[in-house]
């Protein structure tokens, strides 16, 4: 029996392995975790290892990076590697925003996001400037790429490695991001944490028996200390977490007499609507294709990624982030892409291709297939039905709508006329639309800064009501109307 020898850190361990499998699948399944955004396609160049032994010889993309990747090199027989550090993305942004400090910690401050996909910290200092900003993909990613998998794992006995995983992500971007600004990680005393509530859960390495289950209620919501100097935000929900608590707080959409609606589009779709007082909340989980997920071609927002297409004298023009040679498809592009191509009629509205879909960008092709659109069907008729779902749950019309407002990364780089073209939003709401970008992470510095906004956190967590999509006939109906396009 072959065993791979891997060496992360200070660690080592060695495992058995069979066959010839890929380097990147026996190293996930021994839950270690390898930065991979391109989805293991071999173009990122981001799962660089160090790793000799009976393995495959380098392919030409290796050579041209002069590394090994993992998605590339396949195991032959006994074999060591090395893992890397991932690679991560600073901002050492000078940039005062504004906050005026009403808490009473002194030194470094940091307000931290854990999203199913990526974990981003910023770092403050006493006067309210911002010192950086740092990401990483989560790397419970290895375990499971989504929550539900998540959830299974720590039902099984992996919780401690959830917890693990996560504690060591912000660890290492704390003490990278507080290098690169000469300061200590020692420096920071005071830390506030947001996230959806599995994410909360597996943080606090707790059991998710509560979440996983009908009727979904969480056993516990949040909102407190961790310790004297860090604080988790609070949840509205098992499926509604302290991430859309922070949002809305940050957005001020429950400060006066409008009616707002605020959305987070992602592989959980969160929305919550204040109307006459009151904040309704609901959630629908829409699966992974916004971004990349279940999609051949599909990556996240990396360099070579499709993130734009529009039609120019009866032809698909796409472009990528860097301007670079297509490698892939990210979210954005590829609802421009399916928007492109209806238009084009390569596309009919029950999501049926009647020719190859080929985008050229830079000298490369790159195809969307026949499950590629379903994939992308599903996702968006899940959201175009969560919303439509809530509105109808509280007597809503599009035009009693005054803002609509779409939080997140995502949403900060979605073609609004390309979502509604797609049915991915509902017709009405493009001209109330507006982007508030990483609202959650943004609550989360509003509340580092002034304590006074703990309460109201917790005052707007205690308070929503949430519409339970799970069952739900009225949901199942609208979600069928809304798989095909407009």
């Amino acid at each position: 029996m072959p065993y791979l020898t891997i060496k992360n850190s200070e660690n080592v361990i060695t495992v058995e392995f069979f066959g010839t499998p890929i380097l990147r699948d026996v190293l996930a399944e021994n839950g270690f975790a390898v930065i991979s955004p391109c989805g293991g396609k071999g173009v990122c160049g981001k799962c660089a290892v160090d790793v000799n032994g009976e393995i495959t010889p380098p392919d030409d993309r290796e050579v041209e990076l002069e590394t090994r990747l993992s998605c590339r090199t396949r195991l032959l027989g006994d074999a060591f590697v090395e893992l890397k550090r991932g690679k991560y993305v600073f901002d050492k942004s000078d940039e005062a925003k504004g906050y005026e400090k009403k808490s009473d910690w002194s030194g470094l401050g940091a307000a931290i996001d854990i999203g199913t996909t990526t974990v981003v910290l910023k770092l403050f200092d006493g006067d309210g400037k911002l010192l950086g900003e740092s990401f990483a993909l989560n790397p419970q990613s290895s375990i499971s790429a989504d929550v539900i998998g998540r959830i299974d794992a720590a039902l099984r006995g992996k919780g401690e490695a959830l917890r693990g995983k996560i504690v060591e992500c912000i660890d290492d971007l704390a003490t990278r991001l507080c290098v690169s600004v000469d300061r200590s990680k020692n420096d920071i005393n005071r830390v506030i944490i947001t996230g959806n509530t599995a994410m909360m859960y597996f943080l606090t390495n707790r059991n998710p028996e509560s979440i996983s289950v009908y009727p979904f209620e969480a056993d516990e919501l949040f909102g407190a200390w961790l310790d004297e100097k860090t604080y988790l935000t609070p949840c509205m929900n098992a499926y509604v977490g302290g991430d859309i608590t922070c949002a809305v707080l940050s957005s001020g959409m429950c400060e006066g007499d409008k009616t707002v609606l605020l959305c987070d589009i992602g592989t959980n779709g969160e929305m919550a609507l204040w109307k006459n007082g009151s904040l309704i909340t609901t959630s629908a989980a829409a699966g992974p294709a916004f971004e990349g997920g279940q999609i051949s071609c599909g990556c996240q927002n990396i360099r070579g990624a499709v993130n734009r297409v529009r039609v120019e004298n009866g032809m698909p023009i796409a472009e990528t982030v860097g301007n670079e040679a297509a490698i892939g498809i990210n979210g954005t592009g590829l609802i421009d892409a399916v928007a492109s191509f209806l238009e084009l009629g390569y596309i009919d509205k029950t999501g049926y291709a009647e020719k190859t879909l080929i985008l050229t960008a830079n000298g490369n092709d790159i195809e969307l297939t026949q499950d590629d659109i379903r994939a992308l069907q599903l996702a968006k008729a899940a959201i175009r039905a969560g919303i439509e779902t809530l509105l109808e749950s509280t007597d809503t019309k599009i035009n009693d709508i005054d803002e609509f407002l779409i939080a997140g990364s995502f949403g900060s780089n979605l073609s609004i006329p390309s979502a509604v073209r797609i049915g991915l939003i509902p017709k009405g709401l493009e001209d109330k639309a507006k982007s508030i970008g990483n609202a959650a992470l943004k609550g989360a510095a509003d509340i580092l800064f002034d304590s006074a906004n703990i309460k109201k956190a917790e005052y707007i967590a205690k308070n929503s009501k949430h519409i339970q999509l799970g069952g739900s006939e009225q949901f199942y109906n609208r979600f069928i109307s809304a798989i095909d396009f407009e």
